[in-house]
């Protein structure tokens, strides 16, 4: 599917990551980080990154690339920067044969079809089970999610919009929380919780209600600091109802997709806070589906500790692409 070498990109709103898979089966070699505010357009990008490569290798043939974004059309707009990403013109301006563009998580559950033991870092204690289907998510700048589920003899990859779903509260602390929290478009999804912004959220609702008065947010890498060395009360709370937050979810799409041989937490905030995770009760919220509460705690959770994982996600489908089914923008040059 994939001409050699393969530029493979991981692309957000704030940076894009940019790497080359010279050979099939080669570990990707990273290329540079290029912040999208510095470029117009993503070919702009990517050819930065290429110049800081300079003649190491020879330039790539096709291209796979990451995006923070649903990929519904010839042209998509990312979510929180201003680049429309079409494979066809980033083909043309490189000289392409084959461009494809997916969902970010599509390479994040790619990924953990081989991930190592050493790149996971387990919340609790199940054994890993091989052979079922798996979900990967990830709090960060938003929340994605997409689940690995074994199809003959293909993984299928099922890229969701499960950050955008409605959270509510379930005992008499979150009730009060809920009445506090910042609505997005009216709404409380998965996302507006557990995310980034969604833990200043919860840092300024927690304050709310502990304190009678409505609290300013502040920069979610405060609020993880000051939680994380105590230094602030509502910080630590905040912190602890997030993680329990997220065991709920966890749980939820574990269910959805009876993800049996387990779930995996990417993004950039659940490896800080490992700790919480472990203390906080995101195992018990996790495994508290009632009917299912057996099997749940049968299923493992763990964080995914790796740096980038997409990456190694991308090469994956890159040298492997007939293992996979998924769904993306695909263009080829006719014949």
């Amino acid at each position: 599917m994939f001409e050699f070498p393969v530029l493979v990109g991981d692309i957000g709103g704030t940076n894009a990551r940019f790497a080359l898979v010279e050979k099939k089966g080669a570990e990707p070699r990273l290329l540079a980080h290029e912040a999208t505010a510095d470029h117009p357009d993503p070919s702009s990008a990517i050819r930065a990154a290429l110049a800081e490569d300079g003649d190491r290798s020879a330039p790539p043939r096709s291209a796979i690339l990451a995006i923070a974004g649903r990929v519904d059309g010839p042209e998509i707009r990312l979510t929180n920067a201003h680049w429309t990403i079409a494979g066809e013109r980033i083909a043309g301006d490189f000289g392409l044969s084959t461009a494809v563009v997916v969902n970010d998580y599509v390479p994040v559950a790619a990924g953990a079809a081989g991930i190592e033991p050493h790149d996971l870092t387990p919340v609790g204690h199940c054994p890993r089970v091989p052979g079922g289907a798996r979900v990967v998510l990830g709090p960060g700048t938003g929340f994605g999610a997409a689940a690995l589920i074994p199809y003959s003899a293909h993984l299928a990859i099922v890229s969701t919009e499960a950050g955008h779903t409605e959270l509510g509260p379930v005992d008499a602390f979150e009730e009060k929380v809920w009445h506090a929290l910042e609505r997005v478009a009216d709404r409380i999804t998965v996302e507006a919780v557990l995310s980034g912004p969604g833990l200043a959220r919860l840092h300024a609702a927690v304050a709310h209600v502990r304190t009678g008065q409505p609290h300013d947010k502040i920069d979610p890498a405060a609020v993880t600091e000051a939680g994380l060395n105590a230094s602030d009360p509502h910080a630590a709370e905040a912190l602890a109802l997030f993680a329990r937050l997220l065991g709920r979810v966890c749980g939820d799409l574990a269910l959805t997709f009876l993800a049996t041989s387990g779930v995996y937490i990417g993004g950039g905030i659940a490896p800080r806070i490992v700790k919480v995770l472990e203390e906080s009760g995101f195992r018990a919220a996790f495994e508290r589906k009632a009917p299912f509460a057996a099997m749940m705690k049968g299923i493992p959770t763990s964080v995914i500790t790796v740096h980038d994982p997409a990456f190694n996600g991308l090469a994956a489908l890159a040298s492997e692409g007939e293992k996979f089914v998924y769904h993306g923008q695909v263009w080829r040059k006719p014949a």
